[in-house]
């Protein structure tokens, strides 16, 4: 199942993205040599036109060759290399204006990205809007919490929202949705178990509304979802669901609890009691110790490598515009999401351990096709948000280097810089992408290793 789900979704999204530049070139006139899914040596192929369409050995990647576009580097790397001297011609890359070039270079991007939202579009229309159907409150962000909302802290983890103002909640959703669409003034909050209502003061502006929803938490059980490959979770012998009810003496009841205790103790060994089929079990982990960065300091935490269980769902059927709303709303959250893991990264507010390769890829891929299709399709659709967001980043050989090098021509006023010099530059980004792969591929096999 891992690999079969890997191979499709890595075969899925390098085809869109390279149809993408395909049908961008052909668009603007430019002449497609070759058009390969994967890396390195040929293993089948065919002609059909002016094209050789192409499969390749090595499922990591894709290519578009284009007449006149000179990029050694990549045609030494995808066994695309010319043959022998090429006459110029008018349909050649470099003869196109910068426009075309840019919107050939940006094409594989956007299809990506127009993937992704079809994809969670599409998901939307067929199984409904997904919901946590429960309205338990987990945890609230005090710091979080707008100017006169602030009493809203004070609700008990675990206690369930019946009503906003004089509106039933039904699910999480319609919890949110009150929040952020209450009438700015008091508005009476209605709690169960315990019984009480608080009454709280919606800000008159969106942000502050945004703010005052994004502040309270769902409940999430202290169990394991997910278990990270050669993670301490795993050496220690935790399996996904595990319901966990104390870390180290201290007992716990929400996922919030849990990772608490957990950070609390880096590089220590703890037990772990957990409930698994019905059986009381111990289990001993040796914590894991992470750098991260709070604000303007840098803290160690601990970390043992799992993720925690799937809330239960309720789906609301969508319409068509609700459907087209909502792969729109998940396309740019989970873009920014990523966008967000990469300035942390840079910043340190993550660890550089956290950057995976394709094991990772594979592990989640299998995971997200057990799950069921509708996962599925979601994960294939967060990954191709993931290959859009990586192929701009401005290092040679990925479009995002392309798309630099088009900026300097159009600043230098249409004066290209020398294939020489792009060659060279190519070169750099070549080894760095290189190192990066490795970097990423060491992470993974050091996961597996317990290290």
């Amino acid at each position: 199942m891992t690999i079969l789900a890997t191979i499709i979704v890595l075969g899925v999204l390098i085809f869109v993205h390279e149809l993408g530049h395909f049908g961008a070139a052909k668009l603007v006139g430019i002449e497609v040599q070759r058009f390969s899914i994967g890396l390195g040596p040929k293993v089948f192929g065919f002609t059909m036109g002016e094209t050789e369409y192409v499969l390749s050995a090595i499922p990591l990647g894709g290519y578009v060759k284009m007449g006149g576009m000179d990029d050694e580097v990549m045609e030494r790397v995808e066994g695309g290399g010319p043959e022998t001297p090429r006459v110029p011609s008018e349909r050649d890359f470099d003869r196109k204006p910068i426009w075309a070039r840019t919107l050939v270079i940006s094409a594989g991007v956007i299809m990506n990205m127009l993937f992704a939202f079809g994809v969670y579009a599409f998901v939307a229309a067929q199984w409904g809007i997904p919901s946590n159907a429960s309205t338990r409150i987990g945890q609230v962000d005090a710091a979080g919490l707008p100017a006169g909302a602030e009493i809203l802290a004070t609700a008990e983890p675990g206690s369930r929202v019946v009503r906003i103002g004089d509106q039933a909640v039904q699910d999480w959703n319609g919890l949110v949705n009150g929040l952020l669409e209450a009438t700015p003034g008091p508005l009476t909050v209605e709690l169960v178990e315990p019984v009480r209502i608080i009454e709280v003061v919606v800000p008159d502006e969106q942000a502050g509304r945004l703010a005052l929803a994004q502040s309270v938490l769902p409940w999430v059980e202290s169990g394991v979802g997910f278990v990270l490959p050669g993670s301490p979770a795993e050496d220690g012998g935790l399996e996904v669901g595990d319901r966990i009810t104390s870390v180290a003496g201290t007992p716990v009841q929400s996922w919030y609890d849990l990772v608490g205790e957990v950070e609390a103790r880096p590089a220590e060994r703890v037990e772990f009691e957990l409930v698994r089929e019905g059986r009381q079990l111990m289990r001993a982990v040796i914590v894991g110790a992470e750098e991260e960065r709070r604000g303007e300091t840098s803290v160690v935490v601990g970390k043992i490598g799992i993720q925690g269980p799937n809330p239960p769902l309720t789906f609301t059927e969508a319409s068509f515009g609700e459907a087209i709303v909502r792969g729109y709303d998940d396309t740019v959250f989970y873009t920014g999401l990523i966008l967000g893991f990469l300035r942390d990264l840079v910043t340190g507010g993550v660890s550089p351990r956290s950057v995976g390769s394709i094991v990772t890829i594979g592990e989640a891929s299998g995971q997200a096709a057990e799950a069921g299709f509708d996962v599925f399709l979601r994960f294939m659709a967060l990954f191709s948000i993931n290959l859009a967001v990586l192929n701009l980043l401005p290092i040679p050989v990925l479009d995002g280097g392309h798309l630099v090098f088009l900026g300097i021509e159009a600043v230098r006023g249409g004066r290209a810089l020398s294939v020489e010099q792009r060659l060279r530059w190519s070169n750099v980004g070549f080894v760095l992408l290189v190192g990066i792969m490795l970097w990423a591929l060491s992470n993974d096999f050091l996961r597996l290793l317990g290290l």
